[in-house]
């Protein structure tokens, strides 16, 4: 009996893993996100054994005309492009790939930190745009990041990496919300866990780095930016949706807020429309977390692996288990 499965690549791997894929099963490629490719998708998911991909919603009604599909393998740590309980009702796994990108995100979210107190676009800018005659006076200068106070909302792997940079690397204290608090040897006496309003109101830096789930969904809003220290910052590395803009906007506008970093959003390509994406207090990125060309091939390779593994009836090596 031939052990040769379908697999629909919905996401481009590299040449090696797709190769890894080749040598084992029946493999279509097709990105849904082009639309000359989206009719081969659905064409051959009432085939598909297995998926893997990203950045597509793959929704119940995909997963109605796949009644052989057996696991899902996300090239990502989010999983909020996946219906879990529909997933969970026809026996799918869903894989995906933390660990792998942790250390290169948490460069990102302190990236941000750091771009916005010390306005390194906004200054990069005046250099290009000619502006730059003479010494800036004080009305540009920016704030330091070493000794402040760095909120975290969130700690798990990307958190903590962010506290390890933040404590050990800038003296900075931490303070972090979490459901629960977290032993992590190096950062003992140095992350201190802390209700979330006591955070907010205590942090010169607030920094989140959350997944989406119902109870982070528009988490932060009108009533927790009001919160924040007048002439805080707020940065965002975990999920656009955790963020209500609408309030995050009128705390910068009223400049309760000094600045944003941002690099996800609500919606994804931002907007042109977005008053984010040109407001003079926001650095905003192009959801960049995991992009260095080491991070997204480490992340290819470990779907590829999960796949693999779960086709062949093994424990992938990253089952997601929330």
């Amino acid at each position: 009996m031939s052990t040769r499965r379908n697999v629909v690549v919905f996401r481009e791997l590299p040449d090696d893993q797709l190769a890894r894929l080749t040598a084992l099963h029946d493999v279509v490629v097709a990105n849904p996100r082009k639309p000359e490719q989206k009719a081969a998708f659905e064409a051959a998911l009432p085939r598909a054994h297995g998926l893997v991909g990203s950045s597509y919603a793959i929704t119940p009604a995909l997963l109605d005309i796949a009644p052989q599909l057996r696991v899902v393998s996300s090239i990502s740590v989010g999983v909020d492009n996946y219906p879990l309980a529909a997933l969970r009702e026809r026996g799918i796994l869903l894989c995906h790939t933390p660990g792998v990108l942790t250390e290169t995100t948490a460069d990102t979210v302190f990236a941000l930190v750091m771009a916005t107190n010390r306005r390194v676009v906004e200054l990069a800018n005046h250099v290009r745009e000619g502006r730059w005659s003479r010494n800036i006076g004080e009305d540009l200068f920016g704030w330091d990041v070493n000794g402040k106070t760095l909120g975290i909302l969130g700690f798990g792997r990307i958190g903590q990496a962010v506290a390890r940079r933040a404590a050990l690397g800038f003296g900075m204290p931490v303070r972090y919300h979490n459901p629960h608090a977290v032993d992590v040897p190096e950062l003992a006496g140095r992350a201190l866990h802390t209700p979330l309003d006591e955070l907010l109101a205590t942090s010169d830096i607030v920094a989140a780095t959350l997944p989406l789930t119902d109870e982070t969904r528009g988490l932060m809003g009108p009533r927790e930016f009001a919160l924040m220290k007048p002439g805080a910052i707020f940065v965002n590395g975990g999920r656009g949706a955790t963020v209500q803009e609408a309030a995050l906007l009128a705390a910068l506008d009223s400049g309760h807020l000094r600045a944003a970093g941002l690099d996800v959003f609500a919606t994804e390509p931002l907007p042109l429309e977005s008053p984010l994406r040109c407001h003079p207090r926001v650095t905003a990125l192009p959801h960049i977390g995991s992009a260095t060309h080491e991070t997204r091939y480490a992340m290819a390779r470990l779907a590829t692996t999960n796949l693999l593994q779960a086709l062949a009836g093994e424990r992938p090596q990253a089952v997601y288990a929330g």
